[in-house]
């Protein structure tokens, strides 16, 4: 008997230590690679779902979880959270749709859709497929190799046909303009302007709101808004974004999906060149996070601000495109 009691009680030593270093002890950053190259191992949900899931952290949203948010369209007003579609080539823009309209006759016409180049970027609104698109040492999300993706010519498994039936949960809009000392007084943040994990905890208390498990955070850094008064501007003039200690948040909190009005990433990262978008890969890759790529909060943003009230019901989904790497959308924030 004293033998067990003994063991119970170191058992439960350790079992103990490591929560008390998560509680008192300084919280992990991401401040140079070697630092992101630990977040990638200590954040990974790879099996987490099964050896052969494709949703990722999408599988935090059940159906109790849409039906709590469908609870949140109080007043039955629905804002779209796309941009235009890109049609013109500019700084931020340098592939297009080109739409071509057919014979006209008396009858009505058609119209043909053709990008000049990928979706993907800083200025289409696009949702990113949990694998393929991004990877990390030849590997997407849970272990697809690039070798499976070339002999697919595709992306084989977790592609944008994953989510099919939609993304229906509830969405949280972080207003990073509402941050002390972030934004400038015409209303936006400046290119390179980084948002931390602290960040969206100031926010949450700002906005009287708390992450749970299965949302969709976006944030708003009044990009379109700065576009539109000082014209498009290319990657290399940087953008507001994430800051890569975000990961930590993410995982905490169960986040399904994150979206940001530019590029989700801050550019500059203030990582080594060889390491680009690192928010990118340690939440695709190695969390299975889906990322919402440029959407636009304009709309959404002056209505939250008028109703005080930044959780939404959000709703999206993705074209079917068998082995797709992604697809352009348009989400809807309902109040």
């Amino acid at each position: 008997m004293r033998i067990l009691v003994i063991g119970l009680i170191v058992l439960g030593v350790a079992v103990s230590i490591p929560y008390a270093q998560s509680q008192n002890n300084a919280r992990p950053t991401i401040a140079n690679e070697e630092d992101f190259r630990r977040a990638m191992k200590e954040l990974s949900n790879w099996g987490r779902w099964g050896a052969d899931d494709e949703l990722g952290a999408a599988n935090l949203i059940t159906p109790a979880k849409r039906k709590q948010a469908l609870a949140l369209a109080k007043e039955g007003v629905a804002i779209s959270l796309a941009h235009d579609v890109a049609q013109e080539k500019a700084e931020d823009a340098p592939f297009v749709l080109e739409r071509t309209l057919n014979e006209v006759t008396e009858t009505g016409t058609t119209d043909r859709y053709q990008y000049t180049g990928t979706y993907h970027g800083v200025v289409h609104s696009h949702l990113d497929a949990v694998d393929c698109h991004v990877m990390y040492e030849g590997k997407g999300y849970n272990g697809r190799s690039m070798e499976d993706i070339k002999a697919a010519g595709g992306c084989p498994k977790g592609n944008i046909t994953a989510l099919k039936d939609g993304v229906v949960t509830r969405a949280i809009l972080f207003d990073a303009t509402r941050l002390p000392g972030k934004a400038t007084p015409q209303g936006w943040l400046e290119p390179g302007t980084a948002i931390h994990r602290e960040d969206l905890e100031t926010m949450e208390k700002l906005e009287h709101v708390k992450v749970a498990p299965g949302d969709v955070i976006l944030l708003y850094t009044g990009r379109w808004k700065r576009r539109a008064e000082k014209g498009p501007w290319g990657r290399d003039t940087g953008f507001a974004g994430y800051h890569a200690d975000v990961a930590y948040f993410l995982k905490e909190r169960g986040v399904s999906f994150i979206g940001c009005d530019g590029p989700n990433d801050v550019i500059p990262t203030g990582f080594p060149l060889t390491l680009t978008t690192p928010l990118h890969r340690l939440a695709l890759v190695a969390m299975g996070v889906d990322i919402f790529d440029n959407l636009d909060f304009e709309r959404a943003v002056e209505h939250a601000r008028q109703l005080n009230r930044y959780e939404f019901l959000f709703s999206a989904a993705p074209l079917r495109i068998a082995l797709g790497t992604g697809s352009p959308l348009n989400p809807l924030a309902i109040f």
